[in-house]
């Protein structure tokens, strides 16, 4: 593999994921290096465009490392294939079984998450008075174990886990109770549909592929989502999502998966670069971006 860029006393990082191409990851972080003064080249590393299976992450990962990249950040289909390939685990990243950002190190590949604490900032941010008591959470996979984690670091008093794998739905339950406490979370397939948890919920936070660019449609029943509900979608391909549109539509207070895109990129870029980045200023660049006609659309990953 030719090396992608000369970056002198910058750093070299990038993304590797499926469906990536349009991404504003290397946009976020490119233009908060400049700000801070230093210079970082992102790059991204489409598994799509390349051809290759999720179960490449790890081959692309010692690439990018022969080749001098400082990290890089991981998403669908690879935050929890990745773990695998990796020399050491943050303890977020360990207790959570799924990485979103790699750190190169002179001991080896570490891996971090970044995913739960970008969530829980754009939460608190977002909808900072919401009742917490019960919230449902569709999808078990690596966004829903970082999403889940946050709701109880927030202090959620019981989080209800639905995936169509009933028992990937259960594994991530007894994850959450081992570490949060017995009553804490409870599991559930989705064969049943998610209107019967819904109806006794406060809030419903949304992590499976469901209303990206490539999977358009809603995950739940449109009458489900009744106005005393609040409905937040980690989805931000695009940012209006049906789910965020039609919940706001019904009554739902909202919350796009933005926030925590870049919350989750600020702290990520903190750890390639040792750098205390602006999120605030972030968050403005990022709500630049998805509004400007003329530059890259609403299609970023993480």
């Amino acid at each position: 593999m030719a090396v992608i860029g000369d970056v002198g006393n910058g750093v070299l990082t990038g993304l590797i994921g499926a469906g990536i191409g349009p991404s504003l990851s290397p946009a976020l972080h490119e233009r908060e290096a400049a700000e801070l003064g230093l210079r970082c080249l992102y790059r991204r590393l489409d598994l799509d465009e390349l051809g290759l299976p999720a179960t490449a992450v790890g081959d692309l990962l010692r690439a990018a490392r022969l080749t001098g990249f400082t990290g890089l950040n991981i998403t669908h289909p690879a935050k929890q294939l990745v773990i695998e390939h990796l020399d050491e685990l943050s303890a977020d990243a360990a207790a959570l079984g799924a990485v979103n950002t790699v750190v190169f190190t002179a001991s080896g590949a570490v891996g971090h998450n970044t995913d739960w604490s970008g969530f829980a900032r754009s939460l608190s941010r977002g909808l900072p008075d919401v009742p917490l008591d019960r919230v449902v959470l569709l999808g078990a996979g690596g966004a829903g174990a970082a999403v889940a984690h946050g709701l109880l670091t927030l202090g959620a008093g019981a989080v209800h886990v639905l995936d169509l794998d009933a028992a990937r739905a259960e594994d991530l339950a007894a994850s959450l109770r081992g570490r949060f406490g017995a009553e804490r979370a409870v599991a559930g397939g989705l064969d049943a549909g998610p209107a019967a948890a819904l109806a006794a919920a406060d809030g419903l936070v949304h992590a499976t592929p469901v209303g990206m660019a490539a999977h358009p449609g809603l995950p739940v029943p449109a009458e489900a989502l009744r106005p005393e509900l609040w409905v937040a979608d980690v989805v931000y391909r695009p940012l209006e999502t049906e789910l965020v549109r039609t919940a706001r539509a019904r009554g739902c207070r909202v919350l796009d998966g933005g926030g925590m895109a870049v919350f989750q990129a600020a702290d990520a870029f903190r750890l390639f670069t040792g750098r205390e980045p602006d999120a605030d200023r972030m968050l403005r660049h990022f709500e630049t971006l998805v509004t400007d006609p003329g530059g890259p659309r609403v299609h970023a990953a993480r």
